[in-house]
């Protein structure tokens, strides 16, 4: 039953997750919370056979198992971040799977409540507080844009089309690939509406092979 719970309460966080087709999704959520969960169970339950006694020297700590997954986790969450330019990607699926961790050890040492809780916290930040956050935090029309480019080619017919447009670029980095450059944009759009006129004259560009919003 408590393996259970983990694995519900991980995988509706890591629905969540995939929906938004973040680096770690449903399986690696629900997988996460159940190995939390069976640990805590193997670091509370699993020495029932043994004799442990102050008098004999040979005492037993049930949290000494579940204590490492607090460090070792650290592990999988460091390979869901992904560094994109000058932008970082990843940090709240990281996050996430730091927290459904503790999810499962609660459900493995049967504190449900506390597991319930933490997963509805959970589901508000990642939906509801997520507009909020970008209501106050953000820039106003502050939008990311990648553009693929010719081997070979310049980033500057770029910029000065957007420059043109009245499009402020707050920073862009350029890495080669292949027979292709990839170059990511921080841009500030004078209304919502001109993002559509960007991909139109960034897409006429002869470099430029194509144009995608990735924020």
């Amino acid at each position: 039953m408590r393996l259970a719970a983990a694995a519900a309460l991980g995988g509706v966080i890591g629905i969540e997750r995939e929906l938004r087709e973040r680096e770690a999704g449903f399986r690696t959520h629900m997988l996460v919370s159940v190995g939390a969960a069976l640990f805590t169970l193997v670091s509370a339950y699993a020495w029932g056979d043994f004799a442990f006694s102050q008098a004999s020297g040979v005492t037993f700590d049930p949290t000494r198992i579940a204590a490492q997954i607090v460090t070792g986790i650290g592990f999988i969450g460091a390979g869901a971040i992904i560094r994109q330019g000058l932008s970082v990607r990843g940090l709240t699926t990281a996050a996430t799977l730091w927290l459904v961790a503790a999810i499962g050890m609660a459900c493995g040492a049967g504190f449900y409540w506390a597991a319930v809780i933490a997963a509805a916290i959970s589901l508000v930040s990642l939906g509801p507080l997520r507009i909020v956050s970008r209501r106050i935090g953000d820039k106003p029309h502050r939008r990311e844009l990648e553009v693929e480019l010719e081997a070979k080619a310049s980033a500057a017919p770029v910029l000065s089309a957007l420059e043109q447009l009245g499009v402020g670029v707050s920073s862009f980095s350029i890495a080669s690939g292949g027979d292709m450059r990839r170059m990511v944009c921080v841009i500030e759009l004078p209304t919502v509406e001109a993002s559509e006129d960007i991909v139109l004259a960034l897409g006429g560009l002869a470099e430029v092979s194509g144009v995608t919003w990735t924020r």
